[in-house]
């Protein structure tokens, strides 16, 4: 068994929390920061309370790999997303309010079970992965402080 991997990312967002937060929780919102090779789908309606249950889709034909995740904690300003499927692991969403904005922390920790896809994970993805996850945390912050923007004009 391998051990869990762990990618965290940080990022600071002139925004209040409550918007940073929506950003990662309204599906709409996710949509326009998401990796365009993602998609985000609910499974029945979209919810972000605990047990609130979603697939993500990577777009890779044929095959179209998805993670299962469901709400494991939640609180505000808070969301873990624990998921199962090539990945096993937990990604978790965290604001952090500061005297200007707010402090978004991303932690992605997970176990790829099958030695070949771990390792081919670790061969071909794993630094494209921590760089999408910031290319990410970037886009969601236009999103967050253009809200912001807006709401404040």
């Amino acid at each position: 068994m391998t051990s869990p991997q762990i990618f965290e990312q940080t990022i600071l967002i002139k925004a209040s929390a409550t918007i940073v937060e929506r950003c990662f929780t309204d599906l709409e919102l996710m949509h326009r920061w998401l990796n365009p090779a993602l998609k985000c789908e609910p499974i029945r309606e979209w919810n972000t309370d605990i047990g609130g249950r979603s697939r993500f889709i990577i777009k890779i034909p044929p095959i179209n790999p998805t993670l299962i995740s469901h709400v494991v904690e939640r609180e505000p300003g808070l969301i873990v997303w624990q998921f199962t499927g090539f990945f096993k692991g937990r990604d978790r969403w965290e604001c952090q309010p500061i005297s200007k904005g707010t402090k978004l922390i991303n932690r992605f920790e997970f176990d790829v079970p099958n030695p070949l896809i771990n390792w081919g994970f670790n061969q071909f993805a794993a630094s494209w992965t921590k760089k999408d996850m910031k290319a990410q945390l970037r886009r969601l912050k236009r999103v967050a402080e253009e809200i912001y923007q807006l709401e404040c004009s």
